[in-house]
């Protein structure tokens, strides 16, 4: 069979959630003091939107192929990425076989190296990667899951991560992740409320279920440590990405100095098998959590979790919908996936990418069979109501 080329890339932005999730409205409990590196600054402290999380918008990247085949990816980046997709990297797409992804994927990461190697460049990249995926899906008429090797699970299973755990257990959830509140900058007064609403979480959920705090990157390595002491009376599972991500050295101390049986994870916003090799090495964490939209793609994904695998440790992917389940569905070492409840009031169970995808399949009672994920590709369509901007064309 020959196999086509890639004939046209496209890059565009669209508002109002899809993969920036949150670029959402007002009273969305994904925006409600969170703490954050910029907590320290009142003026800034109670809405994330307030410094700018959701300036950039969604990116979406489009392929055809020379045979009519499409295929689509989503991520973060907005504008700026569309710039690099359209102006830089569609060099190194268009022309080549769409079963050139590793090839493809190489040129885009050094060509772009002296100004890139994480962040807007390789969320960019990543965008162009997962898009390859799905064309290569679509045009092979086979799930993307089934590209990576297949199932080696009949279903996924899920924790939430929202404001309300207790609600998560109704639904069916395996545990539940909550944004920590208050940052070092409040305080003995914040560390004793954070440690109160674990309290009382613990209290509504009971002792087996899951609970973790997810500090972005917020907190500093002695608050983390006492942190942690304290919230270990309460059954917390795990701290998630309590230090900078540069902060290899803290998250390390860190690891050592958590109570027994306390799980370190970080790696949302690391990028590339490089920057997850110093967090294996200098045994930073417990588990790592890529985002397949940020770190590189799926491509690099599975070169992520390969050195994972070879230390023992977990890969939990960071919330991105279809472009992560179809990868955990293949691998022993990420056993569980994240869902992020993107209902304002965490409520109730919604596509985590509304209202931009078509098709996207969420968990009934914390669980995802298979069969959900069986269409060709990624297995979901982009929805025509959502108004999509070109910005630049090349």
């Amino acid at each position: 069979m020959s196999v086509p080329t890639i004939k046209h890339l496209r890059a565009f932005v669209v508002r109002g959630g899809g993969a920036d999730y949150h670029d959402q409205g007002g009273g969305h409990w994904i925006d409600d003091h969170i703490a954050t590196p910029m907590a320290r600054y009142p003026e800034y402290r109670q809405s994330r939107q307030s410094f700018g999380i959701n300036v950039l918008g969604t990116l979406v990247v489009e392929l055809e192929a020379s045979d009519g085949t499409t295929g689509f990816a989503v991520t973060t980046g907005g504008e700026p990425a569309a710039y690099i997709v359209e102006k830089h990297l569609a060099r190194f797409v268009e022309g080549a076989k769409l079963t050139d992804i590793e090839k493809i994927w190489d040129q885009m990461y050094f060509a772009t190296q002296y100004y890139g190697r994480k962040g807007l460049v390789v969320n960019a990249l990543s965008g162009v990667d997962l898009a390859l995926w799905d064309l290569l899906g679509k045009w092979r008429r086979e799930p993307v899951h089934h590209l990576l090797g297949g199932a080696v699970r009949p279903e996924l299973q899920f924790y939430a991560t929202s404001s309300r755990p207790d609600l998560s257990k109704k639904l069916g959830f395996i545990g539940g992740k909550m944004p920590l509140h208050h940052g070092p900058a409040e305080g003995e007064e914040g560390l004793q409320k954070n440690i109160a609403e674990l309290a009382e979480m613990r209290a509504r959920v009971g002792s087996d279920f899951w609970l973790m705090f997810d500090c972005w990157m917020s907190l500093e390595l002695n608050y983390a440590i006492k942190l942690a002491q304290r919230a270990h009376e309460h059954g917390l599972k795990w701290i998630e990405e309590a230090l900078s991500p540069d902060d290899y050295w803290g998250y390390a101390e860190l690891k050592k100095q958590a109570p027994r049986g306390m799980l370190v994870t970080t790696g949302e916003h690391e990028a590339t098998r490089w920057g997850f090799r110093m967090l294996l090495e200098m045994d930073c964490c417990d588990i790592i959590q890529p985002d397949v939209g940020w770190c590189g793609g799926m491509t690099e994904l599975i070169k992520i979790s390969a050195l994972a695998d070879a230390r023992g440790a977990l890969v939990i992917p960071h919330g991105s919908s279809v472009y992560s389940y179809h990868f955990v569905i293949t691998r022993h070492n990420s056993p569980f996936a994240e869902f992020l409840m993107m209902a304002p009031k965490a409520d109730e169970v919604v596509p985590m990418f509304n209202p931009l995808l078509l098709d996207e399949p969420v968990p009934v009672q914390g669980r995802l069979g298979v069969g959900a994920l069986d269409k060709p590709g990624f297995g979901v369509r982009l929805n025509p109501a959502c108004t999509l901007h070109r910005p630049y064309t090349h």
